[in-house]
C-alpha cells in the first residue's frame, strides 16, 4: 500500500524560502513519477512539478520555473521541493502524489492515484 507523507509547510515571509519533503513507503519508487501539487482556497488543485525517481529527470509548471526545485534522495525514499522567492500566490496546501511511470510527465492531478495528506504553506508578512 502506497503511503506518502508530506512535511515542511510553514508560515514564511514574501521573498523567503521553504523546503517540503515527501516521504514514500510501500512502493518501489524506481517505477514511479512523484509529483507536487497545490490547492489554494477556492481554486482547483494544480500541478507544480514532478520527477522521475529512477532517472531524476524533472518537469515544472511555468508558474514556478526558476523558483522551485524538485529533487529526490534514493536512500531515504524521499522527494523534496525547494521553494525560493515565495510570494502570496504560492499560499496553498501542498500535496505530493505518485503515479506509475508511463510515457511523458504529467501534472494533471487525475493522473495520480496515490496522494499524501498535504502540508500548509502560507506566504504572508
Amino acid at each position: 500500500q502506497v503511503q506518502l507523507v508530506e512535511s515542511g509547510g510553514d508560515l514564511v515571509q514574501p521573498g523567503g524560502s521553504l523546503r517540503l519533503s515527501c516521504a514514500a513507503s510501500g512502493i518501489a519508487l524506481g517505477f514511479y513519477h512523484i509529483g507536487w501539487f497545490r490547492q489554494a482556497p477556492g481554486k482547483e488543485r494544480e500541478g507544480v512539478s514532478c520527477i522521475s525517481f529512477s532517472t531524476g529527470r524533472t518537469y515544472y509548471a511555468d508558474s514556478v520555473k526558476g523558483r522551485f526545485t524538485i529533487s529526490r534522495d534514493n536512500t531515504k525514499n524521499t522527494v523534496y521541493l525547494q521553494m525560493n522567492s515565495l510570494n502570496s500566490e504560492d499560499t496553498a496546501v501542498y500535496y505530493c502524489a505518485a503515479r506509475i511511470a508511463r510515457g511523458d510527465f504529467s501534472l494533471a492531478p487525475g493522473q495520480y492515484p496515490s496522494w499524501g495528506q498535504g502540508t500548509q504553506v502560507t506566504v504572508s508578512s
